[in-house]
């Protein structure tokens, strides 16, 4: 029986066969954050010289490419990137995913919208029939941590303050339990018109392209429908 810990490996491992086939002097890789992108992360490493660069979606995952000798860019020095890889809190059969428990999900979808082809990594327990019950993360800008809480208690959820977390970009994090997410598309839109969010950690309008889901048989791949 391969533990949690082996079964990121693998989905890791089989999103550097993919760095594999389109590596070249050239390439710049978007890369995520969280434990499953820090195991592509360094088994990234072997592709320094052989890839130009990388742009990361958050201040850790840089130091760590950094560390590894990796350059990092700027996203914006870059143009395109044929593939972003980075992991999923939770993920539904659609391809729509819940990110942001470690925080990054703005930077995390940005850089996404850049890549051609948003790979996800995970184990298969993070597949879901209905997303949320994972707790939705939503960045909020400080002064509109209240009028935002009380918006997205509204919905049906119940925030949380993240206590003791600031974001890369300065903000906070509410954590909304409590929701069943039917429509992931519709309240990506609604969460992310409420005044003071800056994102909600929904990527369900732009979701993966490709889900690389490590099991105890080996890897099952999903891809989204046209």
């Amino acid at each position: 029986m391969l533990t949690q810990q082996q079964l990121k490996q693998q989905a890791a491992d089989a999103a550097l066969e993919l760095v594999e086939q389109v590596a070249g002097p050239d390439v710049v890789i978007g890369v995520g954050t969280g434990s499953t992108a820090d195991l592509f992360i360094d088994g990234l490493a072997r592709f320094k010289g052989r890839i130009r660069a990388t742009v990361a979606s958050s201040e850790r995952s840089a130091a760590r490419l950094a560390g590894h000798g990796l350059p990092v860019l700027d996203l914006n020095e870059v143009e395109s990137m044929p593939i972003y890889v980075d992991g999923a809190d939770e993920l539904d059969g659609d391809l729509a995913m819940i990110k942001g428990g470690g925080g990054a999900l703005t930077r995390e979808k940005i850089v996404a919208s850049v890549a051609d082809r948003f790979i996800c990594i995970a184990d298969e327990s993070k597949l879901v029939q209905t997303l949320g019950a994972f707790p939705l993360p939503v960045e909020v800008i400080p002064m509109a941590r209240a009028s935002v809480a009380r918006a997205l208690a509204e919905l049906g959820g119940t925030p949380r303050l993240r206590e003791g977390f600031v974001t890369d970009n300065g903000n906070v994090i509410l954590d909304v339990a409590g929701l069943s997410i039917t429509d992931a598309r519709g309240l990506e839109t609604r969460i992310n018109d409420l005044p003071g969010v800056v994102t909600v950690g929904l990527f369900a309008i732009a979701g993966a392209d490709v889900a690389l889901l490590a099991t105890q048989d080996g890897i099952r791949r999903l891809e989204r429908k046209a």
